[in-house]
């Protein structure tokens, strides 16, 4: 099923062109090049996310925060990571549930932690940089005391349940 629906979306696009008149490909290649513009305009804070992701990775600066006794060492990584880079947190989900299983009680509170917080840095270079806005400071504390709330609260209730 789900390999038809991308098909039938663009033939409902086309026949629904089609009846209100549009020049469809002109159109499609009028949008088509308006996402250009949006793309080099997207390109420099991309970058530089993706280039200060990759140098705290390889600074192992997260094993100064082992100090935390409250939270597991092991799921210590995806709470840095996860406000950053969802494919870095969503690797180290992976590596969780290899190591203790998915039902463990390590596997469950990375779910969750990966399921209630969100990419805070990202959705601010992404959304923000496309439309040109700079001022970010409260839209970023407000993002990463959400994601903090979400992780104390996966924690609380995890340890509830256990």
């Amino acid at each position: 099923m789900s390999n038809y629906v991308m098909p039938l979306i663009v033939l409902f696009v086309i026949i629904y062109g089609i009846i209100k008149k549009v020049a469809i490909y002109d159109t499609f290649i009028e949008g088509a090049k308006e996402s250009f513009d949006l793309v080099f305009k997207l390109f420099p804070c991309l970058l530089a996310m993706i280039l200060s992701v990759n140098i705290f990775i390889n600074s192992n600066i997260i094993e100064l925060f082992k100090f935390i006794s409250f939270i597991p060492n092991q799921i210590l990584p995806m709470i840095i990571m996860r406000p950053i880079s969802g494919t870095s947190s969503l690797a180290i989900l992976t590596k969780i549930y290899e190591l203790f299983g998915p039902d463990s009680m390590l596997g469950t509170l990375a779910s969750y932690i990966q399921g209630t917080t969100d990419t805070t840095f990202y959705i601010l270079t992404l959304y923000f940089g496309s439309v040109g806005i700079r001022k970010i400071k409260y839209a970023l504390w407000v993002g990463l005391l959400a994601d903090l709330i979400s992780i104390t609260i996966s924690i609380l209730f995890i340890n509830f349940i256990s």
